[in-house]
């Protein structure tokens, strides 16, 4: 899934926290976005490996939910939502698909790496690509009653994430053959250690 459903999905959580504990409910809206958007950063640096993990985010999820329920305060409600964003995240890409540089075409068996059986775990495809009418549906559906709700700064983030959203939608099927035009014309120029950290799908790609 793309990052904006990941992202409105985090707040989405925070949201939902928050109307049990009004209180933290500023903290919990941070804390579900910045996790909702975690595991992602690792989109260059072992995608879908490096920092998603759906077995060991949803068990400290559950840890700091203790804590939370037992002594709430910003910082423990904070760190529970953040886990739990981020174990959202990392299960919910097992339900996508996979790690392809045309994920439509259903080739990968690699959704998202389970560290804890060392494996990877195979995409399911209930939303069948990043960027899909159907990611891009859930989007909308996640943004929809968050920006009803929220005002001000976090309704801003809410808007802009959905056009992010559906502009990403609109190029998605686009973006393959631009990034096989730039590896096409970059590689025999770009060094050694920066051509060794491209995701292997643009790699495979070049070399067909």
């Amino acid at each position: 899934m793309m990052l904006p459903t990941h992202a409105l999905g985090g707040m989405a959580l925070g949201l939902a926290v928050g109307a049990v504990a009004p209180e933290f409910a500023g903290v919990a809206l941070i804390a579900g976005l910045f996790g909702g958007i975690l595991p992602d950063l690792d989109l260059y640096a072992g995608h879908r490996r490096t920092l998603h993990y759906p077995v060991y985010y949803s068990a400290l999820a559950a840890v700091a939910f203790v804590p939370a329920l037992l002594a709430p305060s910003a910082g423990t409600v904070g760190l529970a939502v953040f886990f739990l964003g981020a174990a959202t995240h990392s299960v919910a890409d097992a339900f996508g698909g996979g790690l392809e540089l045309r994920p439509w075409e259903g080739t990968s068996d690699r959704a998202v790496y389970d560290h804890y059986r060392n494996r990877w775990i195979v995409p399911r495809r209930w939303v069948r690509y990043d960027g899909s009418p159907g990611d891009l549906m859930l989007s909308l559906t996640l943004a929809a009653p968050l920006s009803l709700v929220l005002d001000g700064l976090p309704r801003y983030v809410v808007v802009a994430s959905a056009a992010v959203a559906v502009l990403y939608a609109a190029v998605r099927r686009f973006l393959p053959d631009i990034a096989e035009v730039l590896i096409a014309s970059l590689l025999p120029v770009l060094p050694g250690r920066v051509v060794a950290r491209l995701p292997d799908r643009y790699l495979q790609a070049h070399s067909q």
